[in-house]
């Protein structure tokens, strides 16, 4: 896979920019895409970058079957100062290439592909939104296209990357608390799975809990694992909880990368910053519902958010777990830390 073998033939008719402020996640696409082909007897096909279409894949695909598919999901935004930047993309690269090797999809060169991807939004960069509050999401996607019945290693491959002008994640806007549904009986991922990578698998298969958790009057799934309810993940998003800890100290705690949570880029760069600032302790550490129960009886729980490319930060104000509603005090607190990750993050975007 070569960047320098890039073949660019532009769409010659172009579609209306929308407008910023009005963006629903994920519905708009812009003019152009890219795309390269894999098979076991070539190896990786040039680059093109062409017009957006639909994809022709025979019906028999093993992407379609089993599953056999991974994606990824990062930015580009527009600074104030014009200039139009991606947001830690080696992470997003790095990580692709893990889900390859677990999908035994096609490994690839990291910063080629990251090349061929910058030279699509640079191609496409009037679609990144002139906006503080909106980006321009992109999705590099890999499928295996294996043309036969049989669940083996595919030998025939498509990645493509698609683009989409994107404003908040929830409807409610971009810094609104979500409430959360907490039920041990659906699991998103388990040791030994695909937790740890980005695959369609992981997604499809969570969207009936999802639902019932809307039929609660919830917004989001807070994902359990195990008997004794370890928290894990808040829908798509990874979790951070703020609190004063079991020793009386101020701490900023995460669930640790055991196999079955996503090493998200924001969950990373979340960390990192907190490091950095040196003010409070901070883990990756396993914490139970019945640690945060405990902790809110004594009120001893500051703050607790998502974290996410799609989203951002997102504060959480109420979980519903065992019949009960657990409200969270994130508002109450400012809420000081989140709104500084947010700030933070937003900034350096």
């Amino acid at each position: 896979l070569q960047a320098s073998d890039l073949i660019i033939t532009p769409a010659t008719t172009f579609k209306e920019k929308p407008d910023p402020t009005g963006l629903v996640f994920g519905t708009v696409f812009t003019d152009n895409m890219l795309t390269i082909e894999w098979s076991l007897a070539s190896g990786w096909e040039k680059p093109c970058i062409r017009p957006l279409e639909n994809l022709s894949i025979h019906p028999a695909a093993s992407a379609l079957h089993y599953a056999v598919e991974l994606f990824e999901g990062m930015k580009a935004y527009r600074g104030v100062d014009g200039k139009i930047r991606l947001f830690r993309p080696a992470l997003n690269m790095d990580r692709m290439a893990r889900s390859a090797l677990r999908t035994t999809l096609p490994t690839f060169d990291q910063k080629e592909l990251l090349e061929c991807i910058r030279k699509l939004v640079e191609l496409e960069q009037e679609w990144v939104p002139y906006s503080t509050s909106a980006s321009l999401y992109i999705r590099p996607t890999l499928i295996g296209t294996e043309p036969s019945l049989g669940v083996k290693k595919p030998t025939k491959a498509l990645l493509y990357v698609i683009l989409s002008p994107v404003g908040p994640y929830f409807p409610s806007g971009t810094f609104s608390p979500i409430s959360l549904w907490a039920d041990p009986k659906y699991v998103r991922a388990w040791k030994g799975g695909t937790g740890d990578c980005k695959v369609g698998g992981n997604y499809g298969s969570s969207i009936y809990a999802q639902q019932e958790a809307l039929e609660f009057g919830c917004q989001q799934v807070l994902w359990l694992y195990g008997e004794d309810h370890q928290i894990t993940e808040v829908g798509t998003m990874n979790l951070f909880l703020y609190w004063i800890n079991e020793n009386g100290e101020n701490e900023l705690a995460t669930p640790p990368l055991d196999g079955i949570i996503l090493p998200g880029v924001t969950r990373q760069s979340i960390l990192d910053l907190a490091r950095s600032w040196g003010e409070f302790k901070v883990s990756e550490r396993y914490i139970t519902m019945s640690d945060l129960t405990a902790a809110l009886e004594k009120n001893r729980v500051k703050e607790m958010f998502g974290a996410g490319t799609a989203c951002i930060v997102c504060p959480i104000s109420k979980i519903l777990y065992q019949g009960k509603h657990l409200d969270i005090p994130t508002m109450e607190n400012g809420p000081e830390v989140t709104t500084r990750f947010l700030n933070k993050l937003t900034d350096i975007q």
